[in-house]
């Protein structure tokens, strides 16, 4: 009896050190993340009032091209393949009642809205933020950061900065492309497939959607930038152990992006509705 009563004890304690566990990596990943991000804004704070303070802005343009630019073909094949599965997927139950041609109204909406941000933000995060992770956890471990410290030049500053900055202004771009993409292939569909005549379509699109669906989708793509590119940065600067360190670091960095946006995404959304902007 004594060794059953043991047992189970042993147990749930063995259940409480692995939630103690798990809740130190959660907040010590998350102070890692917010150090981070204010040291980045302490170096951008300088560089705006103080000239002998330099960051890379060349640095930051090379980045924007790499990050920005050579994603636009994989964000846009995606995000015109969402506007196409909304359009098809909302016609059946929409007709029942007669009301294909709110399909507009919906995809609108929840294109600048929601899919637009989160869909972008989920395809750089593979396409760019694993890759920023790679790159940098390749230098920790070919000592280049050592190296950089010992000529008295600070990782963050010259690392860091440029590429949050590149990917906070890239996300925003590539979710103002998305959207487009996204609600015109979901016009086509409609226009030429389902029937929905061209005008009202516009019509309804124009009617639905106001300036704060825009501007609240463009604060949420700004957000998810600057998370993904800290994260990356932040699990690319402590990498060790050598190359199965990078691509720990790599896959930490695309499973961590994704769930922190999401859960992000969902903050947004009950801030917003709270404050009455839905």
């Amino acid at each position: 009896m004594q060794s059953e009563k043991d047992e189970s004890t042993s147990i749930f304690v063995r259940i409480l050190e692995q939630w103690g566990a798990l809740w130190i990596g959660v907040f010590e990943f998350l102070g890692g993340i917010a150090g981070l991000l204010l040291d980045v804004f302490k170096w951008l704070y300088r560089s705006m009032f103080q000239k002998e303070i330099h960051f890379g802005r060349a640095a930051a343009v090379s980045q924007i091209v790499r990050i920005g630019f050579r994603s636009v073909g994989i964000v846009c094949l995606v995000c015109g393949c969402i506007g196409l599965i909304l359009a098809f997927q909302m016609e059946p139950p929409l007709s029942t009642f007669g009301q294909t041609d709110k399909i507009a109204n919906i995809v609108g909406v929840a294109v600048l809205r929601e899919l637009g941000p989160l869909i972008s933000a989920i395809v750089l995060t593979g396409f760019a933020g694993a890759a920023i992770a790679a790159e940098l956890g390749t230098m920790v471990v070919g000592e280049e950061i050592e190296a950089l410290e010992a000529q008295a030049l600070n990782p963050v500053r010259f690392l860091a900065v440029p590429r949050v900055i590149a990917t906070v202004i890239s996300l925003i771009l590539l979710t103002i492309i998305g959207d487009a993409i996204a609600i015109v292939t979901a016009c086509l569909v409609s226009v030429e497939m389902l029937g929905v005549p061209y005008e009202l379509y516009v019509a309804n699109t124009l009617t639905q959607v106001s300036l704060s669906d825009f501007t609240t989708g463009l604060l949420k793509a700004g957000v998810f930038g600057m998370i993904l590119a800290s994260i990356a940065c932040y699990n690319g600067l402590r990498v060790s152990g050598g190359a199965a360190g990078v691509g720990k670091a790599t896959t930490d960095t695309v499973v961590q992006t994704i769930v922190t946006i999401v859960l992000a995404d969902l903050l947004f959304t009950a801030v917003f509705y709270q404050l009455g902007w839905n």
